[in-house]
């Protein structure tokens, strides 16, 4: 099975059980194992070619240019976490069906479980680091759907937002991290950052990369000092804590250390930051969890403890710690998950997890009592059980490690770990099952059905037969695991047996069990000490730290968003002009190799006519409808700039565009005061002047240098004036861009357009029922209007005009492909023709004569030319290819046509549509259909008592 399926598979099924949940909670249960049975049975296809040491690989280039690849790969310890993540998934699928009450939807669980498990799958199989984070952050989304899913827990809620919070954080520095490890070794592809640890280790930028990545690595697997969301998830169901928890997503932080440690491991740094940072977790963890009450507030802080332990043995950066790091792998995830799923079975039918409450249950629940003494004697590290092999191996690396030239604080801790680690174990044991029956139980315990403790029971099979006979069952899954930790080099010296003689680990055992039951019979007097001893609580510094990043957050967000533009646009700008400083400042720029040309006296006074207009518009801005002809003023001079520089398509678009924007906002501004009331002070104009005369002057700085010197190779142009014609079919190389070479981003501007005129529609539409038109109805003009609102010279001449406009428009378009012209400019030209229609015999007379809405011409526009664009698909071609040939039509001369003529003509729909409904919407604020066609503004005689009333209001 290919390993793009064997990813993709949790994905596709996640989709049933939330479907099937109507068929049955045994249908939903069914369709999520079936999906995880599946992809398992696919990856033990794999598994004679991986044991072997050969590496499976599927490859996928996608965006090569950026290094997204999504390429997978399958080596030994890639296949050991998928298979812990499929099997013991199916275990938890069995499970949760008699766990969950009817009452749970099931179909949600096992579809949150299933995007988890696709995520967790991705992670360990991707052979691309960006592919690798993409799913890094869906196993946070998606936990946190899994950990909060009793809503209606807070503090499911609030663990939920917890686990979000730390590993989103750690993620986002991981992201850094990746980027500048896969930019050191010139490929976001692991096997190839793998090949590169000369090169990453010798970078100056190995110990950022190393810190940010390892930052994202300890939070995602609860290392100090971000232990505390762990045991706060455990407000989450317990098959989420016995799979997120114990076997899965905690263990991402260590498969990604295991994997990168053949490029990072081996240095001062690794061992300083990674060991110690394990070495604090295990024995923090292990005291803290002697001490907790609930059942699995004890398993978390254990689980906190084991997986300091496997980081601290990863952080040695020995061939031996890397080994006995994978073996305490597999033996965590079993007998874990098997604690998990235990207290489980006690809470759910005891209907506490308060150790305080419990007792005695070897006698009431003697299923559950087996598989959680095994279990939790497994985790003390007690023989013949998996747990004490790991743990002999931990203890025996301890004893030749030196941490700060001392050969005996990194033992002496371990062994501190391993004592605390086997009295919370025994108190699993005693507090729960032991001693005598009560008579107080919330419920009467009993044993669930075998739907319940078939899966826990599982995996203490298996602890017991890894324990006797590990070097069959299991040696060779950590020999080629461990083999690809360290990079494929030779294994060390180890040995997976019980006994290995008189040694040193072996002494440190017996201690720690000796003094974990002495801790277990000292543990009521040590619990009072250690309630009244004054310790921080990790949740809350954390709502702490929370609520003050809130306030800080609150208090920049409202100082720079305060909805001012000038403040938005001198923020950006400021910044620009900074960045673009320091770029020159760190650049180097050659010499002009261009002269100045001679300049006339027309283009003199053009530029002239351009700075008295600008700088008028500056310095008189407040009276709006003189700013609007100074801003006509400067689109004008602009116009004849691009016609005096040989762009007639530019000038005949900028001089369209002028008159349309300054008629609609003409309109607009008779709704408006007449000047702009003064909202800058004094110091904050001279800033916004300060600010933009360095801006004005660094772009005209800009300019200057690019046009005194020559572009370093070849230009786009050179292509497009060399293709215009043999490519589309036209010698207009400026609308052939516009409709062939980049046809799609015109595509996009006219839906923008369209959707920017519906916006507009909408907004008035919502305005129309307010008190606001009533003002606008009722209002008085502070001047004498005209008696004659519609002359008739005016009337005369625009109907006149119209079909020659119109002609006009059409000349215009059909002459675009080879001439100055195009569907833009002549739906310009078509607007405005009927725009002065409106303009000369009112809003009513134009509008009901108006035979199309103006929603369906933008629409109809935008899908001519998306059909334009499709057609190519059925040729073979890209999107919006054109074609192009020549036709006879009798009697007409043979002409060139080309496919792009329907494109433009969808672009002409789509302008003229937006124009003209946009210039319909604000003129609804001044006329209401029913009213006086006579007269443009006349106010609606329906609403005049509304009007009347609300304005006397």
């Amino acid at each position: 099975m290919s390993l793009f399926l064997i990813a993709a598979l949790p994905f596709l099924g996640a989709v049933f059980p939330a479907l099937l949940i109507r068929a049955g909670r045994n249908a939903s249960a069914s369709a999520a194992g079936l999906t995880t049975l599946l992809a398992f049975v696919g990856l033990m296809l794999h598994a004679p070619a991986v044991l072997r040491g050969d590496v499976i690989q599927a490859q996928f280039d996608w965006l090569p240019g950026l290094g997204l690849n999504a390429n997978f790969f399958l080596d030994g310890l890639g296949f050991l976490f998928a298979s812990l993540i499929l099997g013991i998934g199916l275990l938890i699928i069995l499970y949760a069906r008699f766990y969950l009450s009817r009452e749970d939807p099931m179909g949600n669980f096992y579809t949150y479980l299933l995007l988890f498990q696709g995520a967790m799958v991705g992670i360990v199989t991707s052979d691309n680091i960006l592919l690798l984070l993409i799913f890094w952050e869906l196993t946070s989304l998606s936990s946190f759907l899994l950990i909060g899913f009793w809503k209606h827990l807070p503090e499911g809620r609030q663990g939920a937002r917890m686990a979000l919070t730390v590993t989103g954080a750690g993620g986002l520095a991981m992201i850094g991290g990746m980027l500048i490890l896969g930019n050191i070794a010139g490929s976001y592809d692991l096997t190839v950052i793998l090949s590169s640890k000369e090169a990453i280790q010798a970078s100056p930028l190995y110990l950022p990369a190393l810190i940010l990545i390892l930052i994202g690595a300890f939070t995602k697997s609860a290392q100090f000092p971000f232990h505390f969301w762990l045991p706060h998830a455990m407000a989450a169901p317990t098959p989420v804590s016995a799979y997120l928890h114990s076997a899965t997503m905690v263990k991402a932080g260590l498969f990604l250390l295991a994997r990168l440690w053949p490029v990072l491991a081996g240095t001062p740094e690794w061992f300083y930051i990674v060991a110690t940072t394990g070495l604090i977790t295990m024995v923090l963890g292990a005291i803290i969890a002697l001490f907790k009450d609930d059942l699995k507030a004890l398993l978390a802080f254990s689980t906190v403890s084991h997986l300091g332990l496997i980081t601290m043995l990863l952080g040695f950066g020995t061939k031996f710690a890397a080994v006995a790091a994978v073996f305490h792998i597999i033996n965590h995830a079993t007998f874990k998950a098997a604690l998990f799923m235990s207290a489980g079975i006690v809470d759910h039918e005891a209907h506490t997890r308060d150790i305080k409450r419990l007792g005695g249950l070897r006698h009431l629940m003697p299923i559950t009592f087996a598989i959680a003494t095994v279990a939790a004697l497994s985790m003390a590290g007690i023989p013949p059980f998996n747990g004490f092999l790991s743990k002999e191996m931990m203890l025996e690396e301890t004893v030749h490690t030196a941490w700060g030239g001392s050969a005996y604080l990194v033992p002496g801790l371990a062994l501190i770990g391993a004592l605390f680690s086997a009295a919370y174990s025994f108190r699993y044991i005693v507090h729960v099952f032991l001693g005598p029956k009560r008579s107080d139980y919330p419920a009467k315990p009993h044993d669930p059905g075998v739907g319940m403790w078939l899966a826990p029971a599982f995996l203490v099979g298996l602890v017991i037969l890894i324990g006797l006979f590990s070097a069959k069952i299991v040696g060779p899954l950590v020999a080629t695991a461990a083999g690809a930790v360290i990079g494929g080099e030779k294994l060390p010296y180890y040995s997976l047996k019980l006994w290995h003689g008189f040694t040193p680990a072996l002494y440190m055992s017996i201690v720690a069990v000796a003094g974990g039951a002495v801790l277990l019979m000292l543990h009521k007097p040590l619990a009072r000490m250690w309630d009244n001893a004054p310790r921080p609580e990790a949740k809350v510094i954390f709502e702490a730290l929370i609520a003050a990043l809130t306030r800080l957050a609150r208090k920049i967000t409202d100082g720079l968003h305060n909805g001012a533009m000038p403040r938005y646009a001198a923020i950006m700008i400021a910044f620009t002009v900074a960045l673009s400083f320091y770029a020159y400042q760190s650049g180097t720029l050659a010499a002009p190799t261009r002269t100045l040309q001679d300049v006339g006296l027309i283009p003199i006074l053009g530029w002239a006519s351009l700075l008295i207009a600008t700088g008028f518009m500056v310095a008189m801005h407040r009276n709006r409808l003189l700013a609007l002809v100074l801003i006509g003023v400067v689109g004008l001079v602009v116009s004849m700039g691009f016609n005096y520089l040989s762009a007639p398509d530019l000038a005949l678009t900028q001089i369209s565009v002028e008159v349309v924007t300054i008629i609609l906002m003409l309109l607009a501004l008779n709704f408006m005061p007449k000047e702009t009331p003064i909202e800058s002070s004094t110091g904050a104009r001279l800033r916004d002047i300060s600010i933009a005369s360095v801006a004005g002057l660094g772009v005209g700085g800009l300019i200057y240098a690019l046009m005194t010197r020559d572009f370093i190779g070849e230009t786009i142009s050179g292509f497009h004036l060399e293709n215009s014609y043999k490519g589309g079919g036209g010698t207009n190389v400026v609308n052939v861009i516009l409709v062939d070479f980049r046809g799609f981003d015109t595509f996009g501007e006219i839906i923008v357009l369209g959707i920017a005129a519906l916006v507009i529609f909408a907004l008035t539409e919502a305005v129309l029922g307010t008190r606001v038109r009533a003002y606008l109805l009722n209002r008085k003009p502070d001047l004498p209007q005209a008696g004659d609102s519609h002359p008739m010279m005016m009337v005369v001449a625009t109907r006149v005009m119209m079909p020659l406009a119109l002609m006009v428009a059409a000349y215009i378009f059909f002459r675009g492909h080879n001439l100055p012209g195009g569907g833009f400019i002549a739906g310009l030209i078509a607007a405005i023709a009927i725009i002065m229609q409106y303009m000369a015999s009112g809003f009513a007379w134009a509008t009901e004569r108006q035979r199309y809405p103006y929603h369906a011409i933008i629409g109809s526009g935008v899908l001519i030319a998306a059909a334009t664009g499709l057609g190519s698909w059925f040729s073979g071609t890209p999107f919006l290819t054109s074609a192009f040939g020549y036709i006879h039509w009798a009697p007409l001369e043979e002409f060139e046509w080309a496919t792009a003529a329907l494109f433009d003509l969808g672009v002409f729909l789509a302008v003229v549509g937006a124009v003209l409904l946009a210039l319909e919407s604000l003129s609804r604020f001044a006329w209401q259909p029913g009213a006086n066609t006579d007269h443009a503004m006349d106010i609606n005689p329906a609403r005049d008592d509304v009007a009347k009333t609300e304005n006397e209001g």
